[in-house]
């Protein structure tokens, strides 16, 4: 049986958090205490209670935990996606400086995220973890795609694999490593899986070039 993709209705809230201020003060809360701590022992009493405001007029804006967590990812992916943006459209003619940049934006994001929040994901959540590999996806292909046919130009990666081939692979080792199960089998954290990920794809297809000049 396949497991069908969420929709992306079911996936973007609305209206956005960003343009409702005390919905977005409720995320930002929520994002800190989730990423660190997971989102079971996380109460929404505790975050009403943190931000001063009553239990009901949380709930307004988020009727449930599940709402609550999954505007709290978009929310995650939001702030990945600018930072990436800014990347790719700073440093479109040096290529090993966006290497630099995309792998160090990489690194901050996901020391975010610490074992207790996969931990959860992985028990209470996996419909929600559904939403992340499809916006892990999407950002793969967009901004690394960006910096492949970018270096590909410059001369640091291989011409000889096609970029659409690079990003697959790419795409394919993490969403086969980054998932809790795996993770947790490894032994591994989100920041070293990922890290292991980038250095054993990167170092196949960075020519000799680009190692001399990293």
């Amino acid at each position: 049986m396949t497991t069908q993709s969420p929709s992306r209705d079911k996936l973007e809230p609305k209206p956005s958090p960003v343009e409702n201020p005390a919905a977005q003060r409720i995320i930002t809360a929520a994002r800190r205490h989730f990423f660190i701590h997971g989102f079971r022992s996380v109460t929404m009493d505790d975050l009403a209670e943190e931000l001063g405001m009553s239990k009901k007029t949380l709930y307004v804006s988020f009727p449930s935990k599940s709402d609550l967590l999954r505007a709290v990812l978009l929310d995650k992916f939001r702030s990945v996606e600018a930072d990436l943006e800014r990347i790719t459209s700073e440093f479109p003619a040096d290529a090993l400086a966006t290497l630099q940049q995309l792998l160090a934006c990489m690194q901050r994001h996901t020391e975010e995220i610490q074992p207790p929040f996969v931990r959860d994901i992985r028990r209470e959540a996996p419909e929600m973890f559904r939403l992340v590999e499809v916006r892990r996806r999407e950002l793969i292909q967009r901004h690394f795609g960006k910096f492949f046919s970018a270096g590909r130009r410059a001369g640091i990666i291989r011409k000889d694999i096609p970029t659409q081939v690079i990003i697959e692979i790419l795409v394919g080792a993490t969403e086969a490593i980054m998932n809790p199960q795996k993770i947790s089998e490894l032994g591994l954290t989100p920041q070293t899986g990922y890290a292991a990920i980038i250095s054993v794809v990167l170092e196949g297809v960075i020519t000799g070039r680009g190692r001399s000049k990293a």
